[in-house]
Protein backbone atom coordinates (compact mmCIF):
# COMPACT_ATOMS: atom_id res chain seq x y z
CA UNK A 1 0.00 0.00 0.00
CA UNK A 2 1.27 3.47 -0.90
CA UNK A 3 1.85 5.47 2.27
CA UNK A 4 2.04 9.27 2.24
CA UNK A 5 3.34 11.59 4.97
CA UNK A 6 1.05 14.64 5.26
CA UNK A 7 1.76 17.97 6.97
CA UNK A 8 0.80 21.62 6.61
CA UNK A 9 2.11 25.10 7.38
CA UNK A 10 -0.10 28.06 6.52
CA UNK A 11 0.84 31.70 7.05
CA UNK A 12 0.69 34.74 4.80
CA UNK A 13 3.18 37.27 6.14
CA UNK A 14 2.67 41.01 5.76
CA UNK A 15 6.05 42.25 6.98
CA UNK A 16 4.64 45.78 7.27
CA UNK A 17 1.81 44.75 9.64
CA UNK A 18 1.89 45.39 13.41
CA UNK A 19 1.18 41.95 14.96
CA UNK A 20 3.60 39.00 15.04
CA UNK A 21 2.49 35.37 14.68
CA UNK A 22 3.68 33.52 17.78
CA UNK A 23 2.82 29.93 18.61
CA UNK A 24 -0.38 31.05 20.35
CA UNK A 25 -1.51 32.58 17.05
CA UNK A 26 -1.16 29.14 15.43
CA UNK A 27 -2.62 27.09 18.26
CA UNK A 28 -5.60 29.35 19.08
CA UNK A 29 -6.54 30.82 15.71
CA UNK A 30 -10.29 31.15 15.08
CA UNK A 31 -9.97 30.41 11.34
CA UNK A 32 -6.99 28.03 11.06
CA UNK A 33 -6.81 25.92 14.21
CA UNK A 34 -3.70 23.75 14.29
CA UNK A 35 -4.16 19.98 14.50
CA UNK A 36 -1.80 17.00 14.67
CA UNK A 37 -2.08 13.33 13.84
CA UNK A 38 -5.37 11.58 13.01
CA UNK A 39 -7.26 14.47 14.63
CA UNK A 40 -6.04 16.71 11.80
CA UNK A 41 -7.55 14.55 9.07
CA UNK A 42 -10.77 14.11 11.01
CA UNK A 43 -11.16 17.83 11.73
CA UNK A 44 -10.68 18.91 8.10
CA UNK A 45 -12.64 16.06 6.54
CA UNK A 46 -15.12 17.58 4.08
CA UNK A 47 -13.78 21.13 4.51
CA UNK A 48 -12.81 23.07 1.40
CA UNK A 49 -9.07 23.26 2.05
CA UNK A 50 -6.18 21.53 0.22
CA UNK A 51 -5.31 18.85 2.77
CA UNK A 52 -8.92 17.63 2.72
CA UNK A 53 -8.95 17.47 -1.07
CA UNK A 54 -5.65 15.61 -1.13
CA UNK A 55 -6.81 13.16 1.53
CA UNK A 56 -10.08 12.42 -0.28
CA UNK A 57 -8.31 11.70 -3.56
CA UNK A 58 -5.54 9.70 -1.92
CA UNK A 59 -7.98 7.53 -0.02
CA UNK A 60 -10.00 6.95 -3.21
CA UNK A 61 -6.85 5.41 -4.68
CA UNK A 62 -6.30 3.27 -1.61
CA UNK A 63 -3.34 5.23 -0.30
CA UNK A 64 -2.63 5.27 3.42
CA UNK A 65 -1.91 8.63 5.07
CA UNK A 66 0.57 9.33 7.86
CA UNK A 67 -0.74 12.64 9.33
CA UNK A 68 1.68 14.99 11.08
CA UNK A 69 1.09 18.62 12.12
CA UNK A 70 -1.11 21.07 10.21
CA UNK A 71 -0.33 24.53 11.65
CA UNK A 72 -2.09 27.66 10.48
CA UNK A 73 -2.50 31.23 11.68
CA UNK A 74 -4.30 34.26 10.29
CA UNK A 75 -2.12 36.52 8.16
CA UNK A 76 -0.05 38.98 10.18
CA UNK A 77 3.49 40.23 10.48
CA UNK A 78 6.49 37.91 10.86
CA UNK A 79 6.21 34.37 12.21
CA UNK A 80 8.26 34.40 15.40
CA UNK A 81 11.40 32.30 15.53
CA UNK A 82 9.91 30.33 18.43
CA UNK A 83 6.73 29.50 16.49
CA UNK A 84 8.55 28.59 13.28
CA UNK A 85 11.04 26.32 15.00
CA UNK A 86 8.28 24.61 16.98
CA UNK A 87 6.37 23.88 13.76
CA UNK A 88 9.44 22.80 11.80
CA UNK A 89 10.82 20.59 14.58
CA UNK A 90 7.45 18.92 15.12
CA UNK A 91 7.10 18.08 11.42
CA UNK A 92 10.70 16.86 11.19
CA UNK A 93 10.34 14.73 14.34
CA UNK A 94 7.17 13.16 12.96
CA UNK A 95 8.89 12.57 9.63
CA UNK A 96 11.72 10.68 11.31
CA UNK A 97 9.17 8.39 12.94
CA UNK A 98 7.23 7.99 9.68
CA UNK A 99 10.40 7.01 7.79
CA UNK A 100 11.15 4.32 10.35
CA UNK A 101 7.63 2.94 9.85
CA UNK A 102 7.90 3.30 6.07
CA UNK A 103 6.55 5.98 3.74
CA UNK A 104 6.63 6.34 -0.04
CA UNK A 105 6.18 10.09 -0.50
CA UNK A 106 5.42 13.42 1.18
CA UNK A 107 2.58 15.89 0.67
CA UNK A 108 2.78 19.39 2.17
CA UNK A 109 -0.15 21.81 2.38
CA UNK A 110 1.74 25.12 2.35
CA UNK A 111 0.73 28.73 1.82
CA UNK A 112 3.95 29.88 0.18
CA UNK A 113 4.15 33.47 1.48
CA UNK A 114 5.45 32.96 5.02
CA UNK A 115 8.36 35.02 6.35
CA UNK A 116 9.83 34.20 9.77
CA UNK A 117 11.87 36.53 11.97
CA UNK A 118 15.03 34.57 11.24
CA UNK A 119 14.19 32.92 7.91
CA UNK A 120 12.99 35.00 4.94
CA UNK A 121 12.03 32.04 2.72
CA UNK A 122 10.12 30.12 5.38
CA UNK A 123 8.67 27.44 3.10
CA UNK A 124 11.94 27.02 1.23
CA UNK A 125 13.74 26.45 4.53
CA UNK A 126 11.16 23.90 5.66
CA UNK A 127 11.57 22.04 2.37
CA UNK A 128 15.36 22.20 2.77
CA UNK A 129 15.18 20.54 6.17
CA UNK A 130 12.78 17.89 4.92
CA UNK A 131 14.87 17.15 1.83
CA UNK A 132 18.03 16.92 3.96
CA UNK A 133 16.34 14.27 6.07
CA UNK A 134 14.75 12.14 3.32
CA UNK A 135 17.28 12.52 0.50
CA UNK A 136 16.87 13.31 -3.17
CA UNK A 137 14.78 10.31 -4.22
CA UNK A 138 11.77 10.76 -1.94
CA UNK A 139 8.89 12.38 -3.90
CA UNK A 140 7.69 15.66 -2.34
CA UNK A 141 4.62 17.46 -3.71
CA UNK A 142 3.18 20.67 -2.35
CA UNK A 143 0.00 22.69 -2.81
CA UNK A 144 0.25 26.48 -2.56
CA UNK A 145 -1.97 29.50 -2.14
CA UNK A 146 -2.44 31.67 -5.22
CA UNK A 147 -0.59 34.40 -3.27
CA UNK A 148 2.56 32.35 -2.75
CA UNK A 149 5.88 34.04 -3.41
CA UNK A 150 7.44 31.05 -5.15
CA UNK A 151 11.21 31.00 -4.68
CA UNK A 152 13.87 29.13 -6.67
CA UNK A 153 14.61 27.08 -3.55
CA UNK A 154 11.00 25.90 -3.34
CA UNK A 155 11.01 24.86 -7.00
CA UNK A 156 14.37 23.13 -6.62
CA UNK A 157 13.50 21.07 -3.56
CA UNK A 158 9.91 20.02 -4.29
CA UNK A 159 9.21 17.54 -7.07
CA UNK A 160 6.06 19.52 -7.90
CA UNK A 161 4.23 22.60 -6.66
CA UNK A 162 0.69 23.52 -7.66
CA UNK A 163 -1.43 26.49 -6.64
CA UNK A 164 -5.04 27.67 -6.41
CA UNK A 165 -6.61 29.04 -9.57
CA UNK A 166 -9.32 31.14 -7.95
CA UNK A 167 -9.41 34.25 -5.78
CA UNK A 168 -11.63 34.07 -3.74
CA UNK A 169 -10.09 30.66 -3.13
CA UNK A 170 -13.07 28.40 -3.79
CA UNK A 171 -10.87 25.67 -5.33
CA UNK A 172 -8.69 24.82 -2.34
CA UNK A 173 -9.83 21.20 -2.04
CA UNK A 174 -9.54 20.65 -5.79
CA UNK A 175 -5.98 22.03 -5.66
CA UNK A 176 -5.17 19.41 -3.04
CA UNK A 177 -6.62 16.79 -5.35
CA UNK A 178 -4.47 18.11 -8.22
CA UNK A 179 -1.42 17.81 -5.97
CA UNK A 180 -2.35 14.17 -5.41
CA UNK A 181 -2.53 13.66 -9.18
CA UNK A 182 0.93 15.24 -9.60
CA UNK A 183 2.28 12.94 -6.91
CA UNK A 184 0.74 9.92 -8.62
CA UNK A 185 2.36 10.96 -11.92
CA UNK A 186 5.70 11.49 -10.20
CA UNK A 187 5.68 8.04 -8.65
CA UNK A 188 4.57 6.38 -11.90
CA UNK A 189 7.20 8.22 -13.95
CA UNK A 190 9.97 7.37 -11.50
CA UNK A 191 11.51 10.81 -11.84
CA UNK A 192 10.56 14.46 -11.75
CA UNK A 193 8.71 16.03 -14.63
CA UNK A 194 10.42 18.86 -16.50
CA UNK A 195 9.71 22.35 -15.13
CA UNK A 196 9.70 25.71 -16.95
CA UNK A 197 9.64 28.92 -14.87
CA UNK A 198 9.12 32.64 -15.49
CA UNK A 199 9.33 35.33 -12.79
CA UNK A 200 7.49 38.59 -13.46
CA UNK A 201 9.37 41.84 -12.85
CA UNK A 202 6.60 43.76 -11.09
CA UNK A 203 4.19 43.42 -8.17
CA UNK A 204 0.45 43.00 -8.71
CA UNK A 205 -1.76 45.00 -6.28
CA UNK A 206 -4.13 42.85 -4.24
CA UNK A 207 -7.31 44.65 -5.44
CA UNK A 208 -6.39 43.69 -9.03
CA UNK A 209 -6.07 39.98 -8.32
CA UNK A 210 -9.65 38.73 -8.03
CA UNK A 211 -10.37 36.00 -10.57
CA UNK A 212 -14.02 37.09 -10.46
CA UNK A 213 -12.98 40.24 -12.33
CA UNK A 214 -10.83 41.18 -15.28
CA UNK A 215 -8.02 40.81 -16.06
CA UNK A 216 -7.46 37.83 -13.77
CA UNK A 217 -10.66 36.10 -14.92
CA UNK A 218 -9.34 35.84 -18.48
CA UNK A 219 -5.85 34.87 -17.33
CA UNK A 220 -6.97 31.91 -15.22
CA UNK A 221 -9.90 30.71 -17.36
CA UNK A 222 -7.73 29.01 -20.04
CA UNK A 223 -5.50 27.13 -17.58
CA UNK A 224 -7.40 23.84 -17.65
CA UNK A 225 -7.40 23.92 -21.46
CA UNK A 226 -3.66 24.65 -21.48
CA UNK A 227 -3.13 21.63 -19.21
CA UNK A 228 -5.02 19.45 -21.67
CA UNK A 229 -3.48 20.92 -24.82
CA UNK A 230 0.12 20.57 -23.65
CA UNK A 231 -0.31 17.55 -21.35
CA UNK A 232 1.07 19.77 -18.62
CA UNK A 233 0.22 21.41 -15.32
CA UNK A 234 0.41 25.21 -15.52
CA UNK A 235 0.51 27.47 -12.47
CA UNK A 236 0.40 31.20 -11.80
CA UNK A 237 0.96 32.67 -8.35
CA UNK A 238 0.30 36.41 -8.39
CA UNK A 239 2.35 36.72 -5.20
CA UNK A 240 1.67 38.46 -1.92
CA UNK A 241 2.75 42.10 -2.45
CA UNK A 242 3.43 42.94 1.21
CA UNK A 243 6.23 40.51 2.07
CA UNK A 244 9.46 42.48 2.10
CA UNK A 245 12.05 39.92 1.04
CA UNK A 246 13.96 39.24 -2.14
CA UNK A 247 11.60 36.45 -3.24
CA UNK A 248 8.47 38.60 -3.37
CA UNK A 249 7.14 38.56 -6.96
CA UNK A 250 4.61 36.79 -9.20
CA UNK A 251 5.64 33.47 -10.74
CA UNK A 252 4.53 31.40 -13.73
CA UNK A 253 5.60 27.77 -14.03
CA UNK A 254 4.61 24.57 -15.79
CA UNK A 255 5.34 20.85 -15.45
CA UNK A 256 5.30 18.29 -18.24
CA UNK A 257 7.05 15.02 -19.05
CA UNK A 258 9.32 16.68 -21.63
CA UNK A 259 11.08 20.08 -21.38
CA UNK A 260 9.67 21.30 -24.71
CA UNK A 261 6.11 20.57 -23.49
CA UNK A 262 6.70 22.51 -20.29
CA UNK A 263 8.17 25.47 -22.20
CA UNK A 264 5.29 25.53 -24.66
CA UNK A 265 2.73 25.48 -21.86
CA UNK A 266 4.56 28.24 -20.02
CA UNK A 267 4.73 30.37 -23.16
CA UNK A 268 1.00 30.04 -23.72
CA UNK A 269 0.24 31.02 -20.11
CA UNK A 270 2.65 33.93 -20.23
CA UNK A 271 0.81 35.37 -23.24
CA UNK A 272 -2.25 35.82 -21.02
CA UNK A 273 -0.56 36.82 -17.77
CA UNK A 274 2.53 38.91 -18.47
CA UNK A 275 0.91 42.16 -19.60
CA UNK A 276 1.80 44.69 -16.89
CA UNK A 277 -0.67 47.47 -17.76
CA UNK A 278 -3.69 45.20 -17.31
CA UNK A 279 -2.97 44.79 -13.58
CA UNK A 280 -3.41 48.46 -12.68
CA UNK A 281 -6.67 49.08 -10.82
CA UNK A 282 -7.99 52.28 -9.20
CA UNK A 283 -9.50 52.36 -5.71
CA UNK A 284 -11.55 55.06 -3.97
CA UNK A 285 -10.90 56.93 -0.74
CA UNK A 286 -13.09 56.07 2.23
CA UNK A 287 -15.19 59.22 1.84
CA UNK A 288 -15.54 58.83 -1.94
CA UNK A 289 -16.58 55.19 -1.65
CA UNK A 290 -19.30 56.05 0.87
CA UNK A 291 -20.58 58.91 -1.30
CA UNK A 292 -20.53 56.57 -4.31
CA UNK A 293 -22.43 53.87 -2.39
CA UNK A 294 -25.10 56.33 -1.25
CA UNK A 295 -25.71 57.38 -4.86
CA UNK A 296 -25.96 53.76 -5.98
CA UNK A 297 -28.41 52.94 -3.18
CA UNK A 298 -30.97 55.23 -4.74
CA UNK A 299 -31.54 52.85 -7.64
CA UNK A 300 -31.35 49.41 -6.04
CA UNK A 301 -32.75 47.50 -3.10
CA UNK A 302 -29.80 45.13 -3.13
CA UNK A 303 -26.91 46.17 -0.89
CA UNK A 304 -23.82 47.97 -2.09
CA UNK A 305 -20.73 46.16 -0.77
CA UNK A 306 -17.56 48.14 0.00
CA UNK A 307 -14.27 46.32 0.56
CA UNK A 308 -12.22 47.89 3.38
CA UNK A 309 -9.18 46.36 1.73
CA UNK A 310 -6.43 47.98 3.83
CA UNK A 311 -7.81 46.47 7.06
CA UNK A 312 -8.13 42.94 5.73
CA UNK A 313 -7.09 40.39 8.36
CA UNK A 314 -6.71 37.95 5.50
CA UNK A 315 -3.69 40.00 4.39
CA UNK A 316 -1.98 40.80 7.67
CA UNK A 317 -4.11 43.55 9.20
CA UNK A 318 -5.99 43.10 12.48
CA UNK A 319 -9.49 44.12 11.29
CA UNK A 320 -9.71 46.80 13.96
CA UNK A 321 -9.37 50.16 12.19
CA UNK A 322 -12.17 52.74 12.09
CA UNK A 323 -11.64 54.76 8.90
CA UNK A 324 -14.65 53.39 7.05
CA UNK A 325 -16.91 53.79 10.09
CA UNK A 326 -15.86 57.41 10.48
CA UNK A 327 -16.63 57.96 6.79
CA UNK A 328 -20.10 56.40 7.10
CA UNK A 329 -20.92 58.49 10.19
CA UNK A 330 -19.64 61.70 8.60
CA UNK A 331 -21.84 61.11 5.54
CA UNK A 332 -24.93 60.38 7.68
CA UNK A 333 -25.30 56.95 6.04
CA UNK A 334 -26.91 55.38 9.11
CA UNK A 335 -29.33 58.27 9.55
CA UNK A 336 -30.41 57.91 5.93
CA UNK A 337 -30.79 54.13 6.22
CA UNK A 338 -31.17 53.37 9.95
CA UNK A 339 -29.83 49.93 10.95
CA UNK A 340 -29.32 49.06 7.27
CA UNK A 341 -25.65 50.02 7.11
CA UNK A 342 -23.17 47.56 8.62
CA UNK A 343 -19.39 47.21 9.06
CA UNK A 344 -17.81 43.84 9.92
CA UNK A 345 -16.04 42.13 11.36
CA UNK A 346 -14.35 44.57 13.78
CA UNK A 347 -11.86 42.77 16.03
CA UNK A 348 -12.17 44.32 19.51
CA UNK A 349 -12.39 41.81 22.39
CA UNK A 350 -12.56 44.60 25.01
CA UNK A 351 -15.57 46.26 23.36
CA UNK A 352 -17.28 42.87 22.98
CA UNK A 353 -16.70 42.15 26.67
CA UNK A 354 -18.21 45.51 27.67
CA UNK A 355 -21.24 44.80 25.51
CA UNK A 356 -21.76 41.36 27.10
CA UNK A 357 -21.41 42.84 30.56
CA UNK A 358 -24.01 45.52 29.77
CA UNK A 359 -26.53 43.29 27.96
CA UNK A 360 -28.82 43.71 24.96
CA UNK A 361 -30.54 47.11 24.87
CA UNK A 362 -27.93 48.78 27.05
CA UNK A 363 -25.73 51.70 26.05
CA UNK A 364 -21.97 51.53 26.31
CA UNK A 365 -19.20 54.00 25.54
CA UNK A 366 -15.96 53.61 23.65
CA UNK A 367 -13.31 53.17 22.75
CA UNK A 368 -14.32 50.89 19.89
CA UNK A 369 -11.69 50.04 17.32
CA UNK A 370 -8.01 50.91 17.42
CA UNK A 371 -5.57 53.40 15.94
CA UNK A 372 -2.79 51.12 14.69
CA UNK A 373 0.79 51.97 13.71
CA UNK A 374 1.36 51.42 10.02
CA UNK A 375 3.73 52.20 7.20
CA UNK A 376 2.49 55.80 7.02
CA UNK A 377 1.80 57.05 10.57
CA UNK A 378 -1.32 55.69 12.31
CA UNK A 379 -4.79 54.72 11.22
CA UNK A 380 -7.88 56.70 12.26
CA UNK A 381 -8.80 57.30 15.91
CA UNK A 382 -11.01 54.88 17.87
CA UNK A 383 -14.74 55.54 18.04
CA UNK A 384 -15.95 57.23 21.21
CA UNK A 385 -19.64 56.35 21.40
CA UNK A 386 -22.20 56.04 22.78
CA UNK A 387 -23.24 52.69 21.26
CA UNK A 388 -26.44 50.70 21.69
CA UNK A 389 -25.98 46.95 22.17
CA UNK A 390 -28.35 45.45 19.61
CA UNK A 391 -27.45 41.78 19.95
CA UNK A 392 -24.95 39.37 21.49
CA UNK A 393 -23.49 36.01 20.45
CA UNK A 394 -21.03 33.42 21.70
CA UNK A 395 -19.34 33.65 18.30
CA UNK A 396 -19.82 30.04 17.21
CA UNK A 397 -20.75 29.49 13.56
CA UNK A 398 -20.07 27.25 10.58
CA UNK A 399 -19.13 28.51 7.13
CA UNK A 400 -21.81 27.70 4.55
CA UNK A 401 -20.61 29.87 1.64
CA UNK A 402 -18.10 28.85 -1.05
CA UNK A 403 -14.98 29.83 0.94
CA UNK A 404 -13.91 27.07 3.37
CA UNK A 405 -17.35 25.45 3.27
CA UNK A 406 -18.03 23.39 6.38
CA UNK A 407 -15.37 24.95 8.60
CA UNK A 408 -16.55 25.60 12.17
CA UNK A 409 -15.34 28.91 13.59
CA UNK A 410 -15.22 30.29 17.12
CA UNK A 411 -15.11 34.08 17.38
CA UNK A 412 -15.69 34.25 21.14
CA UNK A 413 -17.95 36.91 22.71
CA UNK A 414 -19.39 38.98 19.87
CA UNK A 415 -21.80 41.90 19.65
CA UNK A 416 -23.72 44.09 17.23
CA UNK A 417 -23.28 47.73 18.27
CA UNK A 418 -25.17 50.65 16.77
CA UNK A 419 -24.22 54.31 16.53
CA UNK A 420 -26.28 56.83 14.55
CA UNK A 421 -27.90 54.02 12.58
CA UNK A 422 -24.59 52.36 11.61
CA UNK A 423 -24.24 48.74 12.77
CA UNK A 424 -20.81 47.47 13.82
CA UNK A 425 -20.26 43.70 14.05
CA UNK A 426 -17.67 43.26 16.82
CA UNK A 427 -15.88 39.96 17.47
CA UNK A 428 -13.25 38.60 19.85
CA UNK A 429 -11.60 36.36 17.23
CA UNK A 430 -9.88 37.81 14.19
CA UNK A 431 -11.16 36.94 10.71
CA UNK A 432 -12.09 38.71 7.52
CA UNK A 433 -15.78 38.93 6.62
CA UNK A 434 -16.01 36.31 3.89
CA UNK A 435 -19.29 34.57 4.72
CA UNK A 436 -22.78 36.00 5.22
CA UNK A 437 -23.26 33.65 8.16
CA UNK A 438 -20.81 35.75 10.17
CA UNK A 439 -23.32 38.61 10.15
CA UNK A 440 -26.31 36.33 10.74
CA UNK A 441 -24.52 35.09 13.85
CA UNK A 442 -25.37 38.54 15.30
CA UNK A 443 -28.90 38.72 13.93
CA UNK A 444 -27.88 40.91 10.98
CA UNK A 445 -29.51 39.89 7.69
CA UNK A 446 -27.09 40.83 4.89
CA UNK A 447 -29.80 40.85 2.23
CA UNK A 448 -31.72 43.53 4.17
CA UNK A 449 -28.79 45.95 4.27
CA UNK A 450 -28.28 48.94 2.00
CA UNK A 451 -24.50 49.20 2.55
CA UNK A 452 -22.20 46.43 3.77
CA UNK A 453 -18.56 47.30 4.52
CA UNK A 454 -16.49 44.12 4.60
CA UNK A 455 -13.02 44.02 6.11
CA UNK A 456 -11.71 41.90 3.25
CA UNK A 457 -10.00 42.37 -0.10
CA UNK A 458 -11.50 39.72 -2.36
CA UNK A 459 -12.55 36.59 -0.46
CA UNK A 460 -15.90 38.19 0.39
CA UNK A 461 -16.84 38.17 -3.30
CA UNK A 462 -17.68 34.46 -3.32
CA UNK A 463 -20.58 34.83 -0.88
CA UNK A 464 -21.48 38.53 -1.12
CA UNK A 465 -21.38 39.22 -4.88
CA UNK A 466 -24.59 37.21 -5.48
CA UNK A 467 -26.56 39.63 -3.27
CA UNK A 468 -24.73 42.87 -4.15
CA UNK A 469 -25.96 45.50 -6.57
CA UNK A 470 -22.41 46.85 -6.81
CA UNK A 471 -19.01 46.13 -5.29
CA UNK A 472 -16.63 49.01 -4.50
CA UNK A 473 -13.06 48.94 -3.20
CA UNK A 474 -12.08 51.58 -0.61
CA UNK A 475 -8.69 52.76 0.55
CA UNK A 476 -9.08 53.65 4.24
CA UNK A 477 -5.93 53.79 6.39
CA UNK A 478 -4.79 50.30 7.33
CA UNK A 479 -1.74 47.98 7.39
CA UNK A 480 -2.44 46.25 4.03
CA UNK A 481 -1.59 48.75 1.31
CA UNK A 482 -3.97 48.74 -1.64
CA UNK A 483 -1.03 50.02 -3.67
CA UNK A 484 2.36 48.31 -3.09
CA UNK A 485 4.04 51.57 -4.09
CA UNK A 486 2.89 53.05 -0.76
CA UNK A 487 5.07 50.62 1.20
CA UNK A 488 8.64 51.37 2.39
CA UNK A 489 10.35 48.41 0.71
CA UNK A 490 13.90 47.56 1.81
CA UNK A 491 14.61 44.02 0.62
CA UNK A 492 12.71 43.67 -2.66
CA UNK A 493 14.84 42.46 -5.54
CA UNK A 494 16.16 45.48 -7.51
CA UNK A 495 14.80 43.96 -10.72
CA UNK A 496 11.23 43.99 -9.41
CA UNK A 497 9.07 47.11 -9.82
CA UNK A 498 6.55 47.93 -7.07
CA UNK A 499 3.90 48.78 -9.70
CA UNK A 500 2.96 46.97 -12.94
Amino acid sequence: MTRIFVAGFQHETNTFAPSLADWAAFSDDSTFPSRRGPEMLAFFNGVNIPVAGFAKQAQAWGWSLWPSLWAGASPSSYVTEEAYEHIAHTIIDDLRTAREEGIDAIYLDLHGAAVAEHVADAEGELLRRIRHLVGDEMPIVTSLDLHANVTPLMLELADALTSYRTYPHVDMASTGARAAQLLKQRMALGRRQACAVRYLAYLIPLPSQSTWNEPAASVYAPMADLDQEHQACVNFCMGFPAADFVGCRPTLWAYADAPEQAQAALGALRAFADQPAQWRAPVETAADSVAHALRLCQDSEQPVVIADTEDNSGAGADSNTTGMIHALLAAGAGQRFPARVVVGMLYDPEAAARAHAAGVGATINGPVGTSVPMYQGHSDAPLVGPFRVNSLSDGAMTITGPMMTGLSMQFGPSACLEQDGVLIAVVSGKAQLLDRGMLRMLGIEPEAMKIIVVKSSNHFRADFTPIASHVLVAKAKGPMAADPADLPWQHLSPEVRVTP
